[in-house]
């Protein structure tokens, strides 16, 4: 069947968007760059960002190297990142505070330093994400761009670096590169858990296509990129351990991510505070990942009994979804890691407005509510908040829904892929 042409949106124009909706984030999160909280600004005004008060909490100040150089005893955590973004902050703080020592005080000017030092790196990897999707599926790159959660979340953590890493995986494997797809989906596992389970549906894509070679390579690049990034600081030894005990600072992100209770954002913090009493946190721990496993099972099964011939990648898209829905961590900046699958999985405009609609209620309620809950706002905001997650929860369901009746089109760049990136004009192109 012949289409007539149509016009597709130009990469620069997908990049000036994705700018001025970052940009538009960044200005949002300005009035609580400078550290100067006491006023509550950060509920009431909605600019909280943890970039701000982690620089202190961290202790990136001085010359400290994350994991090889010990802490300073404190009452918050230290070195509970991943290797990469821990690195990636560690930078950030050398361009913006270079000359402030370890446990000296840090002006207001540094912090704002610090943020928008960090902010630019963001901003970068918010580019490189739109501009990713925009040679895998052209127009619909702009929903990434335009998205309320990006606005919002861009800035408020450092996900978009890890959203970074496995969006260009993607563009990787649908180049078959297969080799540089594992790298970077290694590398986005060392900046944060969640690109590491991206390799699932990848590995299991290339057998689906009958090239178990290709699987084998994704898997080997992925786990030896991981294991390079990490070994050298996982058995490295600053409290002067024997050499095969793993660095205490390096395991700090897994121990304080077992140990950590329901986060106010999950569904396990809500039915705790219905039941009036919860479960134990290994207890949920097991149980979490036993519902991930299960659901995540019971979906692919279904959809494979609806349409043996699927395509295996968009697995990515419930796999994350079930992943934040039974966790017990969901944290505000998580919706980032979704916006690249409603762009290529569940090609859905109704579902993602309908989850973006939900996210932005999660931030307002959420930041309500804690205002409320630290007294600095008067008026009680609790139940909007638990509403506006079951809300966000149910939509989230709806869309597992719309994935499993959707077929979307196998991962590819298309006939213009490269050359749509490397035109030097940036012109839009007439599709077919």
């Amino acid at each position: 069947m012949k289409h007539a042409a149509v016009r597709t949106v130009s990469l620069g124009v997908v990049l000036a968007t994705v700018l001025g909706t970052m940009g538009l984030g960044i200005a949002l999160k300005s009035p609580c760059a400078s550290g100067n909280w006491g006023d509550g600004r950060q509920y009431k005004q909605l600019c909280y960002s943890d970039i701000v008060p982690l620089l202190g909490t961290e202790q990136l100040t001085g010359n400290r190297l994350p994991f090889l150089d010990p802490c300073r005893t404190s009452e918050n955590n230290c070195d509970e990142y991943p290797v990469l973004t821990m690195y990636l902050i560690r930078a950030a703080a050398w361009v913006a505070i270079p000359t402030v020592g370890l446990g000296e005080p840090i002006s207001q000017a540094g912090y704002e330093r610090f943020y928008y030092a960090n902010a630019i790196l963001l901003a970068a990897a918010a580019v490189a994400v739109a501009a990713c999707l925009w040679m895998l599926v052209g127009n619909r790159a702009l929903w990434f761009a335009l998205a309320p959660t990006l606005l919002l979340y861009g800035t408020m953590n450092w996900d978009l670096f890890a959203v970074a890493l496995s969006t260009t995986a993607l563009v990787a494997f649908a180049a078959r590169r297969d080799g540089w797809a594992g790298v970077l989906l290694g590398l986005g596992a060392a900046a944060k858990f969640y690109p590491g389970l991206l390799l699932i549906p990848l590995f299991f894509q290339s057998l689906r296509d009958h090239e178990p070679d290709r699987s084998v390579r994704l898997l080997w690049w992925t786990v030896g990129t991981w294991v390079a990034v990490n070994l050298p600081f996982a058995v490295s030894s600053p409290r002067g351990s024997s050499f095969f005990r793993l660095n205490e600072g390096w395991s700090e992100f897994f121990r304080f991510n077992a140990t950590r209770t329901p986060d106010f954002d999950s569904g396990w913090y809500i039915a705790c505070d219905l039941w009036h009493q919860c479960f134990s946190t290994g207890t949920v721990n097991i149980a979490s990942a036993g519902l991930l496993g299960g659901v995540f099972g019971l979906l692919w099964w279904r959809k494979a009994h609806r349409n043996p011939g699927f395509s295996r990648w968009t697995l990515g898209f419930p796999l994350l979804v079930v992943f934040l829905l039974t966790n017990k961590v969901y944290s505000p900046q998580y919706g980032l890691w979704l916006l690249p699958w409603f762009v290529l999985a569940l090609p859905s405009l109704s579902r993602f407005v309908a989850f973006e609609v939900t996210d932005v209620a999660v931030f307002v309620t959420r930041f309500w509510f804690f205002g409320a809950y630290t007294g600095v706002m008067s008026f009680p905001q609790e139940s909007w908040f638990r509403w506006a997650l079951a809300a966000r929860a149910l939509v989230l369901v709806w869309c597992l829904v719309g994935w499993l009746r959707s077929d979307p089109p196998p991962l590819a760049l298309g006939s213009r892929g490269w050359r749509r990136l490397l035109r030097s004009d940036l012109a839009p192109a007439a599709a077919t």
